[in-house]
């Protein structure tokens, strides 16, 4: 078998977008749309679905998925496309369990498995910048999923439409986190850690279809990581704004770090003022060299001696709920190390942990009541060629057994204020948890 690349024959008229088409097979179990969201500065769209082997569980899993990446058949196509077929899925914050050995005090109430990933040899490739899409698939398939792509969906099933069934609870009310949160200093004055992520989950009830719950909030977030996967358990339903690790086809790497959040305000002129200020916020600042500090060792375990870089210090990002201050550090992979060794090395992303990682992620299973899942995992490809691209799961929800549950979290520093941080966990699902009910967020943890 061989892989090839085509571009994808749409009818002149049809003004269909990787969404639109992600539709057809938005119900089929390990169906995943990496989603940039229209976002002016991404490049790639994809939409992966049928896999032909699956990986769910976690254990030792860098070695695992090396091994599968094995059977890839070869690829002939346009060298330019950033996937020819490989790895792609998700990776849950509790798979860095197979990594580091941690406590298990937290509660692990989500039956999904920690890994989600599956080795793909079809796939819609939206190139942005040329505005065409391409279809990848084996050459014996290429004609039948070419008539599969053209073919209208107006006979398909209407699946129902997505409603909450019950009010956001959180699994701790704001006395509770402020509690924590005095915890959490302890420590931090004790010297175990120099920043440590403490975070609130939310879970309410619902029925209908994730995929329709996903397009709302994507309406209402425009998150440049965004993505889809259905699961046969359930779904992941991310609108991140945060890269976790890009490697192109030559080896070069690249990670941006999120640490410091402000909401953002109803008049331009407020809004600006409220990014300013977090731009120039010293405790802001600190948090976030302090992460940069930690990608820099994690990327220079892999990476070239002297290649990792930081050619971007404290740049502001804004989107729909909050502005965010964003890093990004570079560098260039070492042979013979590739993309998963990366990712191994990098796992879980320091910006969702602190600083040590391992002692925070230690306290991290202490004092939060449950397992995170999937969020604070990560979601992307890994391609036969060398290219990877994935994101840090924050905005994530996970959809199970009828439960849908929504994380925010934030980096805790010595300086830090209870009530603020706790604040800024609110401000972070403002666009979120408000989208699929009728309740403001302000409601929340009370």
């Amino acid at each position: 078998m061989t892989i090839v690349a085509v571009p994808l024959a749409l009818q002149a008229n049809d003004k269909v977008t990787l969404v639109d088409l992600f539709s057809k097979v938005a119900e089929q179990p390990w169906a995943l749309l990496l989603d940039s969201c229209e976002h002016p500065h991404s490049h790639y769209d994809f939409i992966f679905w049928q896999p032909e082997a699956v990986v769910t569980d976690a254990a030792a899993w860098p070695s695992k998925l090396s091994e599968l990446m094995t059977q890839l058949p070869h690829y002939q196509g346009p060298s330019e496309l950033p996937f020819q077929g490989g790895l792609a899925g998700a990776w849950s914050y509790d798979a860095g369990r197979a990594l580091e050995r941690l406590p298990e005090h937290a509660l692990a109430d989500i039956q999904l498995p920690q890994l989600a990933v599956g080795l793909y040899v079809r796939a819609l490739i939206h190139d942005r910048v040329k505005d065409c899409i391409w279809l990848l698939a084996p050459a014996g398939e290429i004609e039948h999923w070419q008539q599969f792509w053209q073919t209208s969906d107006s006979a398909a099933k209407n699946p129902e439409a997505f409603a909450l069934a019950g009010a956001w609870q959180s699994n701790m009310s704001r006395a509770d986190y402020l509690t924590k949160f005095a915890q959490v200093q302890d420590y931090l004055r004790a010297g175990d850690c120099y920043q440590i992520n403490l975070a609130q989950r939310f879970t309410a009830p619902y029925h209908g279809d994730e995929w329709d719950a996903y397009q709302r909030l994507r309406d209402a977030n425009q998150g440049p990581y965004s993505a889809f996967m259905r699961l046969p358990e359930g779904a992941l339903l991310s609108q991140s704004p945060e890269r976790f690790l890009r490697v192109d086809a030559k080896g070069h790497v690249e990670t941006k770090p999120i640490k410091g959040t402000r909401p953002r305000a109803a008049t331009p002129e407020r809004d600006q003022a409220l990014a300013n200020a977090l731009q120039s916020a010293s405790k802001d600042r600190a948090e976030n060299v302090m992460i940069v500090d930690l990608l820099r060792n994690d990327l220079s375990r892999v990476c070239q001696p002297g290649s990792v870089q930081v050619p971007k210090l404290f740049a502001i990002e804004s989107y729909p709920a909050v502005h965010h201050l964003v890093s990004t550090v570079v560098g260039e992979l070492q042979p013979p190390m590739q993309a998963l060794d990366l990712l191994a090395a990098c796992f879980p992303g320091g910006s969702i942990t602190g600083a040590p990682k391992v002692r925070a992620m230690e306290i991290i299973d202490e004092l939060e009541p449950h397992r995170r899942s999937f969020y604070c995992g990560s979601m992307g490809y890994i391609s036969q060629h060398g290219a990877s691209d994935t994101n840090i799961c924050i905005r994530t929800l996970v959809a199970e057994h009828g439960a849908l549950h929504c994380w925010a979290g934030g980096g805790l520093v010595i300086d830090s204020a209870g009530a603020e941080e706790y604040q800024e966990t609110l401000d972070k699902v403002a666009k979120i948890l408000p989208v699929l009910r009728s309740t403001s967020v302000s409601e929340m943890g009370t």
